[in-house]
């Protein structure tokens, strides 16, 4: 039997563990730089949401990354995650 792929990490905690974790800055801080509620970057955070085409231009004007480099983290994310539930249906 074949080990079961891993789950890729939500991009919500890749924004807190690679981007705001080691500058030291707070979500209240990105989500005033961003200029959007604070909400909005705590449920992305927590894995409630998913980053959107316009939460990822706003986080690479942020943190001088790309667009894409944030909508291929969800995209891989929505992926297995989608796989799951089909594997579900299946069994």
């Amino acid at each position: 039997m074949q080990p079961e792929e891993r789950r890729p990490t939500h991009p919500g905690e890749i924004l807190l563990e690679e981007f705001l974790k080691p500058r030291s800055m707070s979500q209240v801080k990105l989500a005033l730089q961003m200029r959007v509620p604070i909400q909005r970057i705590n449920t992305l955070i927590a894995g409630k949401r998913g980053v959107t085409p316009e939460t990822a231009i706003l986080l690479s004007m942020v943190f001088d990354t790309t667009p894409e480099f944030w909508m291929n983290l969800q995209t891989g994310y929505d992926l297995y995650a989608a796989k799951k539930r089909l594997n579900r249906k299946a069994a």
